[in-house]
């Protein structure tokens, strides 16, 4: 679980790219608390054929980064 809640960018996709590139694991999970974020992450997942779930509550998203 990496927890980049109260991160600006580009922290919170530096964190998932320095997890995928140390542990290549099939499943991440990343709590961040805004769209700027989420989008970052989406679009690096995407690069490296992560597919993407997020879910919203309270104005924090639970992203799920799946092989």
């Amino acid at each position: 679980m990496i927890d980049a809640r109260g991160l600006s960018c580009p922290m919170p996709v530096l964190a998932v790219q320095r997890e995928v590139k140390k542990n290549q694991p099939d499943t991440i999970e990343v709590l961040v608390d805004n769209m700027t974020a989420v989008g970052n992450i989406t679009r690096f997942a995407a690069s490296q054929h992560y597919t993407v779930k997020v879910e919203e509550t309270d104005g924090e998203y639970r992203m799920t980064l799946s092989k």
